[in-house]
């Protein structure tokens, strides 16, 4: 293959935001040679739009806060549809994965008596989520990067993987090409780390980057690996839908944790209509009455406002279609009349600067228009709890792209938790299975070569299709028939649209040369984006039941057929996309009493 840039590593890790740097930082702390590939520039990772902060029971500003707690949060938001094994050891390691942050020199906001500070999220019981501001993410991304960098690790940045190539039943390499060039570049390697993130660029609206194209998943699924859990995709409740320039940027949840309210049209805080219990009790005369009856009734500490996500947004949802929502179709969201200014810029000063510079919308002194936007996808590869192993031999992922940890629904601020607990463990068992081997696995020259011709086939098709208005098409099947609300008839007009546009992908032609070509790039991008919808709609039509972030409207309740159960993704012999049912790991009874010490 010297037609090729070829190179060989024991660990390749493709994708360079948390979990893939922080899988990097361990498997080079190893001793085994480590590479890691970004499809875009170091730095650029789509973990800096995290804003809220890392949701760990430090128990700086609550003493009782600990794992156990954590762990139930967790699994009741996920509604008992986690890996509880991958939810306990995230909840027991991520206080330990904080510090480690800390002393690679990541600067959080302190508390008066200097403890890293913890603010308040939606579904977490109490101030969980350790924060630098409203930048979390980027502090996050700069240490490990520094921290990375440092110890010598190989970066190819701009450089897209096509597809991965197995000796026999093993991960060999893979093969992709560097964006600016055109080049075409293989590696061989005898691990593969798999941190790719999410698959938002399927839905017409999104918080997520233009690198969000499912790449991890369908990676993973055209290697022989599992995915879990598609159906569930978490919309964020809180995305601005006005002005356009803004369209589909995340107002993190840390604006309601400091004081934001939800108000519809009437400018009536509409979120304690969700809450059943509130109307068998006495009627509140004032809000403040309200948020008090809501912390000692429902013991939660917290207003409705910061319900989990999948509430809110279904709530959002509702107010939208019963017409009482804001002009451009989401509700207001004010911290305005409910904060001082300067409190609003030093709390939320990306918030702040980002909506005033972007939109000219001053946050201090009017409300905000958002809505539900796709946000996260809990499902992914199906991924051993303990090291990151998928069903692969020598493939593991971690981060967005492997599911399990989160069930049916995310709590904010456990994605960035996730990413290092669960980064760390994948570089290190990829490590152990690298030294574990002798020799390097083959690489099988045809294979290779035919993933070559396939990626340049686009350039000599008749170029009958256009990428950009087959992924126009996609995202818009997506968004009204595979979105916040289901229904049966729809996921099926939805799985048929997605065929045609398979036939439709693949007469995609594209025009220039090879040199940083954006149509060619989406061309191949695009089979990755439809995998992945086919996996989200198939699975979303198999489970009839409401639960977590998957609702149907015909079906709304949650059925007890459904509640242990992980919807299975596989592909067969023949090429073909399958679905299946499968039970869950059974909680040891030690776990079980976690839930009975204390009612939440």
């Amino acid at each position: 293959m010297s037609e090729f840039e070829t190179h060989e590593y024991d660990v390749l890790i493709i994708g360079a935001g948390g979990a893939g740097l922080r899988a990097a930082v361990e498997a080079s702390a190893q001793g085994v040679k480590t590479a890691l590939v970004c499809k875009s520039l170091l730095g650029k990772a789509h973990t800096v739009m995290a804003e809220g902060g890392i949701a760990a029971a430090l128990g700086n500003i609550y003493e009782e806060d600990n794992w156990k707690v954590h762990f139930r949060d967790t699994m009741r938001g996920g509604k008992m549809l986690n890996n509880w094994r991958m939810a306990q050891l995230h909840a027991q390691e991520a206080p330990d994965r904080v510090y480690e942050l800390e002393t690679w020199g990541a600067l959080f906001d302190r508390t008066k008596e200097g403890k890293i500070s913890q603010r308040p999220f939606g579904g977490h019981r109490f101030d969980r989520l350790a924060h630098v501001g409203d930048r979390t993410g980027l502090e996050m991304i700069r240490t490990l990067q520094q921290h990375a960098v440092h110890k010598g690790i190989n970066v190819f940045m701009e450089t897209t993987i096509s597809k991965l190539i197995k000796d026999g039943d093993r991960i060999s390499g893979a093969v992709g090409y560097v964006r600016e060039s055109g080049d075409i570049i293989v590696f061989q390697a005898k691990a593969v780390v798999l941190a790719t993130g999410g698959i938002g660029k399927a839905y017409q609206i999104t918080s997520n980057s233009w690198e969000y194209t499912g790449d991890g998943h369908s990676l993973a699924y055209w290697a022989g690996a599992d995915l879990i859990d598609m159906e569930f995709v978490q919309f964020h409740p809180t995305g601005m839908v006005w002005p356009p320039s803004v369209r589909g940027i995340l107002v993190t949840e840390g604006v309601r944790g400091d004081g934001g309210t939800l108000r519809n049209s009437e400018n009536e805080r509409f979120m304690f209509n969700y809450i059943p219990e509130f109307f068998e009790s006495e009627t509140a005369d004032t809000e403040e009455e309200a948020d008090r009856w809501y912390e000692d009734k429902v013991n939660n500490r917290r207003t409705p406002d910061l319900l989990p996500r999948d509430e809110v947004a279904r709530a959002i949802n509702a107010e939208v279609k019963a017409g009482r929502g804001s002009p451009h179709g989401g509700v207001f969201l004010d911290i305005a009349t409910r904060q001082p200014a300067d409190y609003i810029r030093r709390r939320l000063p990306s918030m702040y600067h980002q909506f005033k510079k972007l939109a000219d919308v001053d946050i201090t002194a009017e409300s905000m228009e958002v809505g539900p936007t796709c946000h996260y996808v809990m499902g992914g590869v199906r991924v051993d709890a303990d090291t990151g192993a998928s069903t692969v031999t020598g493939l593991f992922a971690a981060g967005e792209c492997a599911g399990g940890m989160h069930g049916a629904n995310r709590l904010g601020g456990n994605s960035l938790s996730d990413l290092l607990v669960f980064g760390r463990r994948a570089g290190l068992s990829a490590a152990q299975y690298a030294q574990g081997l002798s020799s390097v696995p083959a690489l099988d020259e045809g294979e290779v070569k035919d993933v070559v011709a396939d990626m340049l086939g686009h350039f000599d098709r008749d170029g009958s299709e256009n990428p950009y208005t087959v992924q126009q098409d996609l995202q818009e099947t997506m968004q009204k028939l595979v979105g916040i609300i289901r229904q049966e008839s729809e996921l099926k007009e939805a799985i048929e649209k997605i065929t045609v546009l398979k036939d439709r992908a693949g007469n995609t032609g594209v025009e220039g040369n090879r040199q940083y070509n954006p149509g060619w790039h989406l061309a191949i991008d695009l089979r990755s984006l439809l995998t992945v919808s086919e996996a989200t709609a198939k699975a979303a039509l198999e489970r009839k039941e409401s639960r977590g972030a998957h609702t149907r409207d015909d079906y709304p309740k949650p059925e007890e057929e459904f509640e242990k159960v992980n919807v299975v993704i596989k592909e067969t012999p023949e090429g073909e996309m399958s679905v299946a049912q499968e039970p869950l790991p059974q909680m040891p009874d030690e776990l079980q009493k976690v839930f009975e010490e204390a009612a939440i």
